[in-house]
């Protein structure tokens, strides 16, 4: 049974559809992460260093090719601090 010319119009807009959400979806989350690819299975020592990075460069994705931290990285502690009564 042959499949009629009207259906392809549709079949069509729906793959270019999926191939325009796709690729913008994947622009965005590189462009959220300074146009590297995202991560995956983040364990917690990962999750510890991106939250230095992102106290020492100013980006989650940074690194930093000084030895020795700046001087406000001193005062911006990533330990929440808690009311004493």
């Amino acid at each position: 049974m042959p499949v009629p010319y009207e259906a392809l119009i549709p079949m069509g807009l729906v793959g270019v559809m999926f191939f325009v959400t796709g690729t913008g979806y994947n622009a965005l989350a590189r462009y959220r992460n300074d146009g590297k690819p995202i991560r995956h299975s983040i364990d917690e020592f990962e999750s510890m260093m991106m939250k230095r990075d992102e106290r020492l460069t100013g980006s989650m994705r940074g690194q930093a090719t000084n030895p020795t931290a700046p001087k406000e990285f001193a005062t911006n502690s990533a330990w929440n601090t808690e009311r004493v009564l």
